[in-house]
Parts: structure tokens; C-alpha cells; sequence
């Protein structure tokens, strides 16, 4: 019982860490980075994400494997454009302004400091 306690508690900090690494840099990205219109085109064959092509302000064009994979609810249509936000020093960084992963983020810190708080219960009980 005490194993699967600490185990819990471990993953759950596993989760609430990799939440706030995500804000963290969403947020940095955000705040630091610079703005770009991009296009997507279709993804190369045998991937799940599409790619994503855009300029710097020194005039390089980009072209990189979208952060998120098409979905259902919110696809990247080839040939649409979208707002992102690039990090000057080394553009292959991106974050996706209209599809923000906020939510997500947010959610895995919930989710994690939940398993924390479970994991030291079953800890203080199996004690």
C-alpha cells in the first residue's frame, strides 16, 4: 500500500511539473517572442501534424512540423493561416496563438497537485 502511495504522489508531481513547465513557456513565448502570420501545408506522409511555414523579421522562411496534430475539433487545414509567435534566436520554437494549449496545461497541474494530495494521504494512512 505504501508503494502504490508514493507512487501516486510521484506521478502526480510528474503531472503538476510538466503543467507548469507548459504555462511557463506558453507564457514566456508570449511575452518575448515575435509575432508572424503562418501558413499550414499538408503534413509529409507518415506524420500526424502538419507543417507550418512562415517569414522572420531578418527574412528566413521557416517551414516546421506543427506543435499540435490535426484534430477533428479544431483542424489545420492546409492553406489556412494562423497567428504564432516564434523565438528569434532559434524560430523552430513556436507557440501557437490562435490554439493556445492553456487549458491543458492548467488541467495537468490540477490533476497533478490532486494526485499529490491523494499520494500523502494513503502515505499518512499506511503509516
Amino acid at each position: 500500500m505504501l508503494v502504490l502511495a508514493v507512487l501516486t504522489a510521484l506521478g502526480g508531481l510528474v503531472a503538476l511539473l510538466a503543467g507548469g513547465y507548459g504555462l511557463r513557456r506558453t507564457r514566456r513565448m508570449e511575452a518575448s517572442a515575435q509575432a508572424a502570420d503562418a501558413l499550414v501545408k499538408p503534413p509529409q506522409p507518415g506524420s500526424d501534424r502538419p507543417l507550418v511555414q512562415f517569414g522572420t523579421a531578418d527574412g528566413r522562411v521557416v517551414e516546421i512540423a506543427s506543435p499540435v496534430r490535426r484534430t477533428r475539433r479544431r483542424p489545420l487545414r492546409p492553406g489556412s493561416e494562423l497567428r504564432i509567435a516564434y523565438d528569434a534566436d532559434d524560430p523552430r520554437e513556436i507557440v501557437l496563438l490562435d490554439r493556445r494549449r492553456v487549458r491543458v496545461d492548467q488541467a495537468f497541474m490540477v490533476a497533478g497537485a490532486a494526485l499529490v494530495v491523494l499520494g500523502v494521504v494513503l502515505v499518512v494512512r499506511a503509516l
